[in-house]
Protein backbone atom coordinates (compact mmCIF):
# COMPACT_ATOMS: atom_id res chain seq x y z
CA UNK A 1 0.00 0.00 0.00
CA UNK A 2 1.33 3.39 -0.95
CA UNK A 3 1.33 5.76 2.03
CA UNK A 4 -0.89 8.81 1.96
CA UNK A 5 -1.95 11.49 4.39
CA UNK A 6 -5.20 9.57 4.80
CA UNK A 7 -3.40 6.41 5.94
CA UNK A 8 -3.57 5.75 9.68
CA UNK A 9 0.07 5.53 10.80
CA UNK A 10 1.68 4.49 14.08
CA UNK A 11 5.25 5.50 14.85
CA UNK A 12 6.93 3.12 17.30
CA UNK A 13 9.70 4.63 19.40
CA UNK A 14 8.47 8.22 19.77
CA UNK A 15 10.60 9.91 22.39
CA UNK A 16 9.55 12.99 24.34
CA UNK A 17 13.11 14.24 23.64
CA UNK A 18 12.82 16.56 20.60
CA UNK A 19 16.39 15.72 19.51
CA UNK A 20 15.61 12.01 19.01
CA UNK A 21 14.57 10.74 15.57
CA UNK A 22 11.39 9.11 16.86
CA UNK A 23 10.22 12.50 18.10
CA UNK A 24 11.26 14.33 14.93
CA UNK A 25 9.51 11.82 12.67
CA UNK A 26 6.30 11.89 14.72
CA UNK A 27 6.28 15.68 15.04
CA UNK A 28 7.04 16.29 11.37
CA UNK A 29 4.34 13.82 10.25
CA UNK A 30 1.81 15.63 12.46
CA UNK A 31 2.90 19.02 11.12
CA UNK A 32 2.63 17.69 7.53
CA UNK A 33 -1.00 16.69 8.16
CA UNK A 34 -0.68 12.92 8.45
CA UNK A 35 -3.05 10.87 10.61
CA UNK A 36 -0.45 9.56 13.04
CA UNK A 37 -0.27 8.03 16.50
CA UNK A 38 2.84 7.74 18.63
CA UNK A 39 3.92 4.74 20.69
CA UNK A 40 6.51 4.60 23.47
CA UNK A 41 6.59 2.04 26.26
CA UNK A 42 6.68 4.82 28.86
CA UNK A 43 3.87 6.86 27.33
CA UNK A 44 4.10 10.64 27.57
CA UNK A 45 3.03 13.49 25.32
CA UNK A 46 4.45 15.09 22.19
CA UNK A 47 2.86 18.22 20.72
CA UNK A 48 -0.08 17.80 23.12
CA UNK A 49 -0.76 14.34 21.70
CA UNK A 50 -0.79 11.41 24.12
CA UNK A 51 1.60 8.56 23.32
CA UNK A 52 0.30 5.01 23.52
CA UNK A 53 2.30 2.53 25.62
CA UNK A 54 1.75 -0.30 23.15
CA UNK A 55 0.88 -0.74 19.49
CA UNK A 56 -2.01 -2.93 20.62
CA UNK A 57 -3.54 0.12 22.37
CA UNK A 58 -3.83 2.15 19.15
CA UNK A 59 -7.40 2.24 17.82
CA UNK A 60 -8.34 1.80 15.14
CA UNK A 61 -5.50 -0.52 14.18
CA UNK A 62 -3.08 1.47 12.02
CA UNK A 63 -2.58 0.65 8.35
CA UNK A 64 1.14 1.51 8.45
CA UNK A 65 3.71 1.14 11.20
CA UNK A 66 6.99 3.05 11.19
CA UNK A 67 9.61 1.50 13.49
CA UNK A 68 12.23 3.76 15.07
CA UNK A 69 13.66 1.45 17.75
CA UNK A 70 16.81 -0.70 18.05
CA UNK A 71 16.81 -3.77 15.76
CA UNK A 72 16.23 -6.30 18.56
CA UNK A 73 13.12 -4.43 19.75
CA UNK A 74 11.92 -4.24 16.15
CA UNK A 75 11.59 -8.03 16.04
CA UNK A 76 9.04 -7.92 18.85
CA UNK A 77 7.17 -5.12 17.08
CA UNK A 78 7.01 -7.17 13.87
CA UNK A 79 5.45 -10.06 15.78
CA UNK A 80 2.91 -7.67 17.32
CA UNK A 81 2.11 -6.28 13.86
CA UNK A 82 1.43 -9.81 12.58
CA UNK A 83 -0.86 -10.52 15.54
CA UNK A 84 -2.81 -7.33 14.79
CA UNK A 85 -2.98 -8.02 11.05
CA UNK A 86 -0.74 -5.07 10.10
CA UNK A 87 1.15 -5.93 6.93
CA UNK A 88 2.72 -2.60 5.90
CA UNK A 89 5.78 -1.80 8.01
CA UNK A 90 8.63 0.66 7.50
CA UNK A 91 11.90 0.38 9.40
CA UNK A 92 13.84 3.59 9.60
CA UNK A 93 17.60 3.35 8.95
CA UNK A 94 19.25 1.88 12.04
CA UNK A 95 16.14 -0.07 13.04
CA UNK A 96 16.50 -2.71 10.36
CA UNK A 97 18.41 -5.98 10.54
CA UNK A 98 18.77 -9.13 8.42
CA UNK A 99 16.77 -10.95 11.11
CA UNK A 100 13.93 -8.43 10.79
CA UNK A 101 13.79 -8.84 7.01
CA UNK A 102 13.64 -12.63 7.40
CA UNK A 103 11.00 -12.47 10.15
CA UNK A 104 8.82 -10.02 8.20
CA UNK A 105 8.98 -12.35 5.23
CA UNK A 106 7.96 -15.33 7.38
CA UNK A 107 5.08 -13.32 8.90
CA UNK A 108 3.74 -12.09 5.54
CA UNK A 109 4.61 -8.46 6.29
CA UNK A 110 5.64 -6.09 3.54
CA UNK A 111 8.75 -4.50 5.05
CA UNK A 112 10.32 -1.35 3.65
CA UNK A 113 13.79 -0.60 5.02
CA UNK A 114 14.09 3.04 4.05
CA UNK A 115 13.41 6.46 5.50
CA UNK A 116 9.68 7.09 5.29
CA UNK A 117 10.28 10.82 5.64
CA UNK A 118 12.58 11.03 2.62
CA UNK A 119 10.39 8.69 0.57
CA UNK A 120 7.36 10.92 1.23
CA UNK A 121 9.30 14.14 0.55
CA UNK A 122 8.81 15.47 4.09
CA UNK A 123 12.56 15.77 4.68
Amino acid sequence: MHPSKKSHIAVIGVSINPKKYGNRIFSDLLKAGYLVEGVHSKGGQVLSKQLYKSLSDVEPIPEIVIIVVPPQVGLTILEECAELGITNVWMQPGAESPEAVLLANQLGITLTTACFMIHEGIW
